[in-house]
């Protein structure tokens, strides 16, 4: 499925530094925002989402998790 433009502008305001990947520290910082404050539950999100294991989130891998997870994201999409 293509990214969408929501996809983009969300993966926008995680991406703080806009280097292209989210960090862990971007994640946290995101999670927070949206009421998830849990070290676990980041770390939890970050092994799940980053499917190359390289520490960071990148546009495809967001894009992939965006399209398994359509209703998470979509409260997402309200809040960012």
């Amino acid at each position: 499925m293509a990214a969408t433009a929501d996809m983009e502008r969300i993966f926008k305001r995680f991406d703080t530094n806009g280097d292209g990947k989210i960090s862990l520290s971007e994640l946290t910082e995101a999670l927070r925002t949206l009421g998830s404050t849990s070290a676990d539950e980041v770390q939890r999100m970050m092994a799940e989402i980053d499917t190359d294991g390289d520490g960071c989130i990148d546009f495809n891998e967001f894009i992939t998790f965006s399209n398994a997870n359509p209703g998470l994201m979509k409260d997402v999409a309200k809040v960012f």
